[in-house]
């Protein structure tokens, strides 16, 4: 028994985040040739990064929002976790050139100059990154979309970034110190890199069919629990996320003597209200005699114990496990 929820299109989110880019790239770049602060190019670079990035969402998403077909039977929701791997070695990328950049210029202080327009410039490409971050995260955890999620978090950490950068250039206009300049890009590079490995780390989990979240995975839990009488039982309850999809596989106990009509509407009662808990569930519901040891026997490694219904087969007795 499946209830299926297909999948959203989410690339308008996509072209905002393609069109904040192209645009903060053009404001930072400008930024570091009135200035020439290292810092500001560090920014100027991250945001290339940020578009390489939010062109991959926007093709992942467009993928991810195709339906179901021949070739692609389960959907293509797991794109999203491309595009989050992708983004998150571009952040290692971007990550290396300020690191490299900061290094040289600590060896090699140079002075900043036209602080006062490159700032202003700086400042109001990260007021549009700060809105379109916002707005991308919230959408992501809206319709549970990695890719909207790891962009809207990359753009979060350009306006940490610039925070730095003009708490750096700040530094050398309190201090007349222009090593601090590159001192704060290193830093900031430093924690571009630990921001990458998260987003690195989060995608590759996705594309090991990682679980559902421990609410979610209670939250079905739950609703086993409600439907658990003397004569229907759950066991061996697996949760997979792939993208905007969720997966779950649960077995179903009931009596032999039940007509198979009457067992396929429990199932797909079950099957509702379980979607109703984490929406865009689809859920496989396996039917097995209550009375059957075999019934025991089948329950899949690493699935989550949802009471009872999980006791061996030795323990049920009279029909009941």
């Amino acid at each position: 028994m499946t209830v299926e929820t297909p999948a959203k299109d989410l690339s308008r989110y996509a072209w905002l985040s393609v069109v904040a880019a192209a645009a903060t790239i053009t404001m930072k770049t400008a930024a570091y040739f009135v200035t020439g602060s290292v810092g500001l190019l560090s920014d100027a670079a991250e945001s290339v990064v940020n578009l390489v990035a939010a062109v991959v969402a926007l093709v992942a998403l467009k993928q991810a929002a195709k339906p179901a077909d021949s070739q692609f039977a389960f959907g293509r929701s797991k794109a999203e976790y491309f595009s989050s791997t992708v983004e998150g070695t571009m952040i290692f990328v971007a990550a290396g050139f300020i690191v490299v950049s900061a290094v040289g210029r600590i060896i090699r202080p140079a002075p900043i100059d036209n602080l006062g327009p490159g700032l202003a410039i700086s400042v109001a490409a990260s007021v549009v990154n700060g809105i379109v971050a916002v707005a991308l995260v919230r959408a992501g955890r809206r319709w549970r979309s990695p890719a909207l999620v790891a962009d809207g978090r990359h753009l979060w950490t350009d306006v940490i970034t610039s925070v730095g950068v003009v708490l750096g250039v700040g530094l050398v206009v309190a201090t007349e110190w222009d090593v601090l300049d590159p001192v704060v890009a290193l830093l900031v590079g430093l924690n571009i890199l630990v921001t990458g490995w998260r987003l690195l780390r989060g995608s590759i989990r996705g594309l090991m069919d990682v679980t559902l979240s421990a609410e979610q995975n209670q939250a079905l839990i739950e609703v086993l629990a409600r439907f658990t009488t003397e004569s229907v039982r759950f066991h061996g309850l697996q949760t997979r996320a792939a993208g905007q999809a969720s997966f779950a596989n649960v077995h179903m106990l009931v009596p032999g003597s039940w007509t198979v009509g009457r067992g396929h509407k429990l199932a797909h009662n079950v099957a509702e209200a379980l979607s109703a808990a984490v929406p865009g569930l689809d859920s496989q519901i396996h039917v097995e005699p209550i009375e059957d040891p075999r019934s025991y026997e089948d329950i899949p490694t690493g699935s989550l114990s949802v009471g009872d219904g999980d006791l061996p087969a030795a323990k049920a007795a009279g029909g009941q496990a």
